[in-house]
């Protein structure tokens, strides 16, 4: 979701072939076959799966006030939440795995995840002084309303190359995640919890290839991801009352959240794995064509960081408590108007009015051999798509 420096193949389709006879080979190697797309090319795939997350994503901040009023709307939005950042961070780290700190890689990660957060996080500060508190304070280290995902954005790329030179990246992440949730003394600062109790899930990624893709994609797959999210949904449904949805949050200490450690570390293992079987059903019935949205997974990032205003006016302004958005029929037509708003702010007119803000090229912020990068060697630098 982010630019340049990170470069990815599409995803290949699994074929195979029976090697020739020994006496039939040539003698010189064979030319490459020709790909289905010619290398460079976005992936159907990844940006349907991309933009498929990011409207989930503005449906479950509309969701979220919902949920004392009706246990189904509750049990939609656990379901929802165990799944969606999940599956949009696990796509996060499979487009990072290029990432190997190099000048440009560096400078792509500057102008395209932290310098988007500092500007962000001053209009989200002066949109709730207009909206809210005239006297709130420029805290930077306390990132917004959904905020926070760009922090931990910058925190996991940064770490990359550590996590890919680690043996065993898997348990020592989880390790990380279970540790920090059982730690009260880890503060709000930079959202450090849910970057520590969410990173399984990049490292994950970050050990996916395109055949792992593949394997999800099968119609086995698909058969199976139906009653598999259907007995999700009965769960969630029976676990309303039972279980606080804050577990999927992961913004909270074993402290916090009023049980003992072993219990928190328990949770936190068995929320992962309820994610990412929850995330397997999902890529499972994601399209691997073309669609008439593949062209949107490109503007996840913009829409991602400009539904947060549309959003918190209709908190802050208590629009919930109206009469008629209690009526089944509203909810459904709110959660249609909320995913034509997502569609709408993923299209390019809306990237290209932002661009300033989102994709700055700050040339007098590096040094010149640094934004050359690719271009001293007469290469066009490539874009990073693991947030756009």
């Amino acid at each position: 979701m982010l630019q340049d420096g990170y470069t990815r193949a599409p995803l290949p389709s699994v074929r195979r072939t029976s090697p020739a006879p020994p006496a039939e080979r040539p003698s010189a190697p064979p030319a490459p076959a020709k790909a289905d797309r010619p290398s460079g090319r976005r992936d159907p795939f990844l940006d349907n799966a991309k933009y498929l997350t990011i409207v989930l994503v503005g449906v479950g901040h509309l969701w979220a006030p919902m949920q004392g009023d009706s246990r189904t709307v509750s049990a939609l939005y656990a379901t929802l939440y165990a799944f969606h950042m999940p599956a949009f961070i696990i796509i996060s780290g499979f487009l990072s795995r290029s990432y190997e700190g190099t000048p440009r890689q560096i400078k792509r990660l500057v102008t395209g995840v932290l310098v988007p957060y500092l500007a962000f996080q001053t209009v989200y500060t002066l949109f709730m002084r207009w909206l809210d508190d005239p006297q709130r304070e420029f805290h930077y280290q306390e990132p917004g309303f959904a905020l926070w995902f760009l922090v931990a954005l910058f925190v996991w790329r940064l770490t990359t190359p550590v996590w890919k030179n680690l043996r065993w990246p898997m348990p020592v992440a989880l390790a990380i995640a279970v540790g920090a949730s059982v730690t009260p003394s880890i503060s709000s600062d930079l959202d450090l919890m849910r970057i520590a109790q969410f990173l399984p899930f990049f490292v994950l990624g970050l050990q996916l290839r395109p055949e792992h893709f593949e394997l999800v994609q099968r119609r086995a797959a698909r058969r199976i991801a139906v009653p598999v999210t259907a007995c999700a949904l009965l769960l969630a449904y029976w676990s309303v009352p039972r279980m606080s949805s804050d577990w999927f949050l992961r913004e909270k200490s074993a402290a916090e959240m009023g049980v003992p450690a072993w219990v928190d570390a328990t949770m936190v293992l068995a929320v992962f794995g309820c994610g990412l079987v929850l995330t397997v059903c999902f890529l499972a019935w994601v399209p691997r064509r073309h669609m008439w949205f593949t062209a949107l997974g490109a503007g996840t990032l913009c829409a991602y960081l400009l539904h947060v205003y549309p959003i918190k006016l209709s908190r802050e302004l208590d629009w919930y408590s109206l009469g008629w958005v209690g009526h089944p029929a509203s909810r459904v037509a709110l959660t249609v108007l909320v995913a034509a708003m997502m569609t709408l702010l993923c299209t390019s007119p809306v990237r290209k009015l932002f661009r300033s803000l989102m994709e700055p090229a700050m040339p007098w912020f590096f040094r010149a051999g640094q934004q050359a990068g690719g271009a001293a060697h007469g290469k066009r630098p490539k874009r990073d798509r693991s947030v756009r």
